[in-house]
């Protein structure tokens, strides 16, 4: 099979073609302006496909098409919201060369329009797809799966790309070309229009088990899902989509310049964006994980419901995502699945299943979190994690009443001054090799007061659901100090980890936030906890570990 890729030695196309790397039965024609370039990713590629570079006019591609006469055209080029008074050159060529079509586009504008052939490209007998990518295919792919479970009223939605993921120039001058101009979009049930990265909101992206993303903002993009989405649903009033980038500074320094574009009348940013791609691109630091969040309000059985879905991604793996939708049309392409003739937004070219397959082997993980606020605490953070957890884990937490468990316990202390000041100052039991120990849990303003009793020393502590920047997290106080835990689910065991802390509700630094392997499994029928609070520079503070039974009394 021979695909002629526009832009194929770019960020996007690039990634196509490592995605694609395993298939020896593929020639790529890598395509753009730049025939050094083109050469330059050809010589340096170690997959499995034959690989030829070509230079290519995408104006003048109809040349081109008929004398490679490829089986797929795919334009990974851009950006489309600017390609001029024929933005459809491409399409059209396709059409009249019988060769289908993908893309990448990301406009949304672009992407509602193609269905304008759809009779052109039927009677050509070939597909014509556009915007096969994350926005709008995931997107939708989720919401057919929220629509099985309630009529969907209003949408939200965002991406938070890795700060490491790195971004093309293109790309670049497509956000900052919108940035402060109106973007279509649906309000109230009525078509309507936002402005362009200056309307920003905030969302945590968590799924269930992992640990959470930042709880980071989003500010609004001119994306396919905004036009495409709509017509799916027809009990569809609100719509909404944005990115998180980070760091956040140059992100609001965004936001600030699109606002004053709006307020003034001032002439376009795209002048900018070497500027903006040069300093985003250098400033890699923080996290290397990004994700993917959609939040849908609805109806059902005449009551309002919510529920969100997440995708993780870690590392190198997330960065690949918006390209996998196109790998797969092409690996079905390869087993014999053949997209229906016609033009069209690509909203039903894949399913989620098709997502859980490409996902399968790499760290992308996601889940559906529905809010049940008489949950008891624990299984409100995890969710749908909370069924993993071992049984005597669950037995635990499952109980929103008050209650008392029992066993023994081991009892470490650091020895620095520091760490002992700590530990009494908190009230951590001393030092035994072997001390009865009980634990109460009492219910506590919409949380639950723990309080531990090791062999006649007391401490207690108030766990609550996290809220604001602190969302899908389990936050614990001790004493006047606040600690944002994160509830993962690894194999056997529920782990516990820092992620924020506070004094009084001011932030303090994450350099110097608490830490240890902290963990609650179950060995022989018994509830088993390992406990470790340490602190940078301070070390070990207090470490216990042993294992508890229900008290029946």
């Amino acid at each position: 099979m021979k695909i002629l890729i526009l832009g194929g030695y770019g960020v996007f196309g690039g990634r196509l073609t490592r995605l694609l790397g395993d298939r020896a039965d593929l020639e790529l024609l890598i395509c753009g302006r730049n025939l050094a370039a083109a050469t330059a990713f050809c010589d340096s590629y170690t997959g499995a496909p034959v690989l030829r570079p070509l230079r290519a006019d995408r104006q003048h591609i109809a040349p081109l098409l008929h004398a490679e006469r490829p089986d797929l055209l795919v334009d990974a080029s851009g950006p489309f919201q600017d390609y001029g008074e024929h933005p459809y050159s491409v399409i059209e060529a396709c059409i009249g060369a019988r060769i289908p079509y993908l893309d990448f586009a990301d406009a949304a504008d672009f992407v509602f329009g193609v269905a304008q052939f759809d009779a052109q490209a039927k009677a050509a007998g070939i597909f014509v797809l556009s915007g096969v990518s994350s926005f709008p295919v995931l997107t939708a792919a989720v919401l057919r799966e929220m629509a099985g479970r309630m009529d969907i009223v209003a949408v939200e939605g965002g991406i938070a790309p890795s700060p490491y993921a790195g971004i093309g120039l293109n790309v670049m001058r497509a956000v900052v070309g919108y940035a402060g101009a109106p973007v279509k979009l649906q309000r109230n049930g009525a078509p309507s229009h936002g402005l362009g990265l200056a309307e920003s909101r905030r969302f945590t992206i968590a799924v269930p088990g992992k640990v959470p993303l930042r709880n980071l903002h989003f500010s609004l993009v001119d994306v396919p899902d905004l036009q495409v989405i709509p017509p799916e649903h027809p009990t569809l009033t609100d719509i909404w989509m944005g990115a998180g980038p980070v760091p956040e500074v140059l992100h609001r320094v965004l936001n600030l310049l699109a606002r004053a574009r709006a307020r003034f009348g001032l002439p376009s940013l795209v002048p900018l964006s070497p500027l903006f791609y040069t300093v985003l691109n250098r400033m890699k630091f923080g996290e290397h994980r990004g994700g993917m969040y959609v939040h849908a309000a609805g109806m059902r059985g005449g009551q309002a419901v919510e529920e969100s879905w997440h995708l993780l991604a870690e590392g190198e793996d997330g960065p690949y995502i918006p390209s996998m939708a196109i790998e797969a049309v092409v690996r079905k392409l390869l087993a014999g699945e053949t997209p229906v003739e016609g033009a069209r937004p690509a909203t039903h070219a894949l399913a989620l299943s098709d997502y859980h397959r490409l996902f399968e082997g790499r760290a992308i993980f996601t889940g559906f979190r529905s809010e049940d606020p008489h949950a008891p605490l624990y299984r409100q953070v995890l969710g749908s994690a909370f069924a993993q957890l071992p049984t005597q884990v669950q037995a635990l937490h499952a109980d929103a009443g008050e209650r008392r468990w029992r066993g023994t316990a081991e009892v470490r202390r650091g020895r620095g001054l520091l760490a002992r000041m700590v530990a009494a100052l908190i009230g951590f039991p001393p030092a035994a090799s072997a001390v009865p120990v009980s634990v109460g849990f009492t219910p506590e303003r919409g949380g639950e007061r723990w309080t531990r009793d090791f062999g006649g020393r007391r401490f207690s502590s108030w766990q609550r659901r996290g809220q604001g920047r602190n969302t899908h997290l389990l936050v614990e106080r001790f004493g006047i100090v606040d600690v944002a835990l994160a509830l993962v689910v690894d194999a056997d065991c529920l782990r516990l980890v820092a992620r924020r802390w506070s004094c009084l509700g001011i932030p303090l630094p994450k350099a110097l936030l608490p830490g240890g392997n902290t963990f609650e499994t179950e060995r022989d029928g018994r509830f088993v906890f390992d406990v470790e609070i340490a602190a940078p520079w301070i070390g070990l503070i207090v470490g216990y570990r042993g294992s508890l039974v229900a008290d029946p009394r």
